[in-house]
């Protein structure tokens, strides 16, 4: 069944073919499609990548709208684009209103960063903007799409062929980054230049921070092992859980740990985190953003992982992970399944997040507060 922002898009060919532009083209769009956590690791490569600017031209990095929030770790110098993708999906007249946008822009190049791409969202913004020309990676496969992922290889100069499914997210932008500038360049580690980092605050700050949530629930460690770390802690260290009201309305369980002395909650946006995360003497996270930050900045970081992006995202690959991450999973015949589990869950969790050894949890916390 033809949906009707399908019918849009074609009535928008229609009409950019009919339309004329003034001007030469000129300006350099790279789109990230990512989540929070992409965003940050995303940041390692986003000077290599606007290095294919010429002299003069103006470097947008589209992102998606609830990736945003990161875009703090984002050169200042670039302009920041953002889309609502459920809008662009679900409103004709807001697809309209970006594909009028990206049309008349005029981009010289288009970089499409993301291996997994979707026909109706940022594929359809690469033909919309109708650039002169637009690079990218080959598409991961994804069987509900793979014919129109196919066809849409029209849309691209050249195509990279970056490697297997199962490849470490930096060190697969890595690639692509030398592809593009013909240039062997070793990956960089979980590393974010300092230049755009706050300072660390006067104020007195939290010495341990625990992001206990996720937005898939499945992957979130039970309320005991995060009291059996804090109640391990030495008299007087403060700890802060960290997450949004909603988070704490979704999961009413985690309650509990603020009653703990010397607990409170912290509800700060990820730009106003950085400072009590640079301060901190310990970041316990699940596998979220909070986590990538973390690591990225440089603070020490215990993440309780689940497994399904094991040889992916987490842990990150030996030759970029950086020497302040620490990370506990447990490994599996089925890891790497990227959140696609045909397992049953264990007490509301994934058997490989059910699986964890909470006592060597709370061991290696409290290791990582002597050092």
């Amino acid at each position: 069944m033809v949906k009707p922002f399908q019918i849009l898009d074609l009535l928008l060919r229609l009409k950019r073919v009919l339309s004329e532009r003034k001007g030469v083209a000129k300006g350099l769009l790279i789109i990230s499609a990512g989540g929070l956590g992409d965003t940050v690791l995303f940041s390692l490569f986003a000077s290599r990548f606007a290095s294919l600017a010429l002299d003069g031209e103006s470097v947008t990095i589209l992102l998606r709208n609830d990736s945003a929030k990161m875009a703090f770790v984002l050169p200042k110098s670039f302009h920041i684009e953002t889309v609502n993708f459920k809008d662009f999906r679900k409103s004709l007249s807001y697809r309209y209103k970006i594909a009028d946008r990206l049309f008349k822009v005029h981009y010289r190049l288009i970089i499409a960063t993301d291996q997994l791409r979707h026909p109706d969202l940022d594929e359809a913004m690469i033909e919309m903007a109708s650039a002169e020309q637009a690079l990218a990676m080959e598409p991961r496969s994804w069987p509900k799409y793979d014919v129109r992922l196919q066809l849409n290889r029209r849309l691209y100069k050249r195509l990279f062929d970056s490697g297997p499914n199962k490849l470490d997210k930096v060190v697969r932008w890595n690639n692509f980054a030398n592809w593009l500038l013909g240039k062997k360049m070793p990956p960089p580690r979980v590393h974010i230049d300092p230049d755009i980092l706050a300072e660390k605050p006067k104020r007195e700050t939290p010495d341990v921070l625990i992001q206990p949530f996720s937005a898939v629930a499945f992957k979130q460690s039970p309320v005991d092992v995060y009291r059996k770390i804090i109640e391990s802690l030495s008299k007087g260290t403060s700890v802060a859980i960290v997450g949004t009201p909603s988070d704490l309305e979704a999961n009413p369980q985690y309650k509990e740990l603020l009653e703990l002395p010397g607990v409170s909650f912290n509800s700060a946006l990820f730009k106003e985190l950085v400072p009590d995360i640079r301060a901190a003497k310990l970041v316990i996270s699940v596998d979220t953003a909070t986590m990538h930050l973390a690591a990225a900045i440089g603070t020490s970081t215990l993440c309780l992982a689940s497994a399904a992006y094991v040889g992916e995202i987490v842990p990150y690959a030996p030759e970029v992970n950086p020497d302040n991450v620490h990370v506990i999973y447990k490994s599996m015949d089925c890891e790497g399944c990227l959140g696609e589990c045909h397992l049953e869950p264990i007490n509301d969790m994934y058997p490989c997040v059910a699986g964890l050894d909470n006592n060597l949890v709370v061991s290696k916390a409290m290791e990582l507060l002597q050092l």
